[in-house]
């Protein structure tokens, strides 16, 4: 069966057609090549881009201004020392390289705060415990003072209607 769908004309020629895709349209007798890398024009347009930008610098990095929060980040990462320090342009990369690190640095305060909030509790939860200040206790003293405070309400109506 399989023979059979490999020498059908329709695969053959659907094949033939996807195969154009693979041509290299800089070269002149369109040689099939398996990929887009191993074309000259690519090489070609990197040589032009390179005399092109400004010499010194990478031609293919992804600079950006920092903005004012960027350079807290750079600062709180421990990237620079002063905002003196940081250049006009920098590259993303490093700013996510900040972004991450200050973002584990605020996990690991959250932890340590969360553990100390938990040990507080425990602790005071500890000595409520000991001087027998439970929340049953505080609610039955609440409520007999709230009746008791009803029962005043009503003697001093029932003297004013008298």
């Amino acid at each position: 069966m399989l023979g059979r769908l490999l020498k059908s004309k329709p695969l053959v020629t659907s094949i033939l057609r996807t195969t154009d895709f693979w041509r290299c349209p800089c070269t002149k007798d369109a040689q099939i090549l398996t990929r887009r890398t191993l074309c000259s024009k690519a090489e070609a347009t990197k040589k032009v881009i390179s005399q092109t930008a400004i010499p010194g610098r990478s031609t293919f990095r992804n600079d950006r201004r920092p903005t004012k929060f960027d350079k807290k980040i750079l600062l709180w990462a421990g990237r620079f020392k002063k905002e003196e320090d940081i250049p006009a342009l920098i590259s993303s990369e490093v700013i996510k390289a900040a972004t991450s690190r200050v973002r584990i640095k605020i996990c690991y305060i959250t932890m340590a705060l969360t553990l100390l909030g938990c040990l507080v509790m425990i602790i005071s939860g500890k000595q409520a415990a000991r001087r027998d200040d439970t929340l049953l206790r505080m609610n039955t003293e609440k409520k007999a003072m709230w009746r008791a405070e009803a029962e005043t309400e009503l003697e001093a109506a029932a003297m004013k209607a008298q």
